[in-house]
């Protein structure tokens, strides 16, 4: 058996659908398939039962899932022993954000722990939270920045930092693109790009959200993965999109961005942002990072008071500190 195979046996064994674990994993369903298919012959047993409408988990299947799960939690804690063995004491800080923390929150951040503790040299890895999530299992990386996981992740502690708002990207000659503010529900009939739930699925999800809680369905036009290809589509016309804030950083010809309001009693959870990390191992730079966190940013540096220099709208109330999840 190999551990690949086991990762994604038990993916399906506890979401018991295929997409979601194949999301989960960020792998092809098909891909997905083939590794359980090849860890049933190898055992010679089926572990799932597949039906059109569900899949459920054969006895086999359940016995296994206990033990995969163990063995899946012993090789992690081998690897983060033998890295933490092979890593110096003034060793790198090694740090996963995902592109909201990594061009608005973190650049400050970094410059603050730098200029008081230049002596910690620091990693920094741009991927997605599903990415992150397992280099932190694996002690691959020191500290993750984050969208808040779905579910609780054993051995994972996470704090929430803060509630990104929404903004619309228009073309600059849009007739919406005049407005200071709009309503969600301005947007619901024209085009939107938005990326897909495949591999982006807290963005795709929060902007579903947004619209379902007016009971609007939007119409998307065109699909595209990252956000600086969503802005380039917006200026090239091809529809307008609803982004988290920090996407008015991005300087684009043609393009405007303008706040949303959200509806009544609508929250994104989707769009917070939080800092995960191994509560299992012991770092000292990260406990010095996490102490950074505590210290109060100058309001000059803050997000919203560089975006308000940069002649672009901020959200309404800005970036909005949050302690706990909503």
């Amino acid at each position: 058996m190999e551990l690949k195979q086991l990762r994604c046996f038990l993916a399906v064994a506890e979401e018991l659908h295929f997409g979601r674990a194949a999301a989960r994993l960020n792998m092809l369903p098909t891909a997905l398939g083939r590794q359980v298919r090849l860890l049933e012959e190898e055992l010679g047993t089926p572990l799932l039962r597949r039906t059109t409408r569900q899949v459920a988990t054969t006895p086999a299947g359940a016995a296994l899932a206990g033990e995969a799960r163990a063995i899946l939690e012993h090789a992690a804690m081998a690897a983060r022993m033998v890295r933490g063995l092979a890593q110096a004491p003034g060793g790198p800080l090694r740090i996963g954000a995902i592109d909201s923390a990594a061009a608005g929150l973190l650049p400050d951040l970094l410059a603050r722990f730098r200029a008081a503790h230049p002596e910690i040299d620091i990693r920094l890895v741009e991927a997605k939270s599903v990415e992150i999530l397992p280099q932190l299992r694996s002690g691959r990386l020191d500290l993750g920045f984050i969208r808040p996981p779905p579910a609780a992740e054993p051995g994972l502690a996470f704090r929430w930092l803060l509630q990104e708002h929404p903004v619309a990207a228009l073309p600059r000659r849009h007739p919406l693109a005049s407005r200071r503010h709009l309503r969600l529900a301005e947007l619901a009939e024209l085009p939107l790009i938005l990326p897909p739930r495949r591999t982006r699925p807290h963005s795709h999800d929060g902007v579903m959200r947004l619209f379902a809680g007016l009971g609007l369905s939007p119409r998307v036009a065109q699909e595209a993965e990252e956000k600086q290809t969503i802005v380039n589509l917006v200026a090239a016309g091809i529809g307008i999109a609803v982004l988290p804030e920090w996407a008015a950083r991005m300087r684009v010809p043609g393009v405007v961005f303008r706040p949303v309001g959200l509806p009544e009693g609508v929250s994104l959870p989707e769009w917070g942002l939080g800092v995960a990390w191994d509560d299992r191992t012991p770092c000292a730079a990260r406990a010095l990072f996490l102490a950074t966190l505590d210290t109060p940013m100058p309001p000059e540096s803050s997000p919203a008071r560089q975006t308000e220099r940069q002649g672009k709208p901020a959200a309404p109330g800005g970036r909005e500190p949050v302690k706990s999840p909503p």
